[in-house]
């Protein structure tokens, strides 16, 4: 065969290779920054029908109070939400890091858990891009598919969330475990509050949280004797 001929055969397969050769989005290979099928909507909905629930936990990580709910949620084979402020995540990576490895699901809660209800599309950009930076530095490759607004004060943060592939995660209820009531008082609110499809709010981090890592220890048993299923909030609003 000819140098002439061979020449020919070698950038024919160049040109095939480089047509089925797929480089991934960033949606597809970390959560999305760049961009995806994300919307402004707020999701506040748990997947699936009937009685079904999501539980989301904010503010970490925070050990020892993180590590104790994810031997918790571990030993009950129930996967949650854990939306991480990139100023805990830089604190205490390698939390971050077993939260990724048990698989559970993590979101965006800003970088210093301020209000950013009032905040620039500009300054939100800088600061949902730095907490997204600061969780892959601890957990590369991190998909990161939601975003929760401190406080709940979302004003221009859904939009933006969602230009950066970050679902806007909300909640249905939640039971007021910032100020620590007693144990027996969480499990009681969670009873009252729950919903069929709600997504529950809870924290593991912002103080000590051992009060909700125990009552979360015992509803979900009891829970599940009457027929819930606990499954993860819907992909998209």
């Amino acid at each position: 065969m000819s140098r002439s001929l061979l020449r020919c055969f070698a950038a024919a397969a160049v040109s095939v290779a480089s047509v089925l050769t797929v480089v991934p989005s960033a949606a597809s290979a970390g959560g999305g920054d760049a961009g995806g099928p994300a919307t402004a909507a707020i999701v506040d909905t748990a997947r699936g029908h009937g009685n079904v629930a999501s539980l989301t936990f904010d503010d970490g990580p925070n050990p020892p109070d993180t590590l104790r709910l994810l031997a918790v949620l571990r030993r009950h084979h129930v996967k949650a939400v854990f939306c991480l402020t990139g100023d805990q995540v830089a604190a205490y990576p390698a939390v971050a890091r077993r939260i990724a490895a048990e698989g559970h699901v993590l979101c965006n809660h800003s970088l210093h858990h301020d209000d950013l209800g009032a905040a620039t599309p500009e300054v939100i950009r800088a600061d949902l891009a730095e907490t997204n930076r600061l969780i892959r530095q601890a957990v590369p490759g991190a998909r990161i598919p939601y975003f929760r607004a401190p406080y709940g004060s979302w004003g221009q943060t859904p939009e933006v969330a969602a230009s950066l592939g970050l679902q806007p995660l909300g909640w249905k209820f939640d039971i007021a475990d910032w100020e620590p009531p007693g144990t027996d008082v969480l499990v009681q609110r969670i009873r009252d509050r729950i919903t069929p499809g709600a997504v529950a709010l809870m924290h593991d981090g912002g103080g000590d949280r051992s009060q909700t890592v125990e009552a979360v220890n015992q509803i979900i048993p009891e829970l599940r004797a009457a027929g819930w299923r606990f499954t993860l909030p819907r992909a998209r609003g």
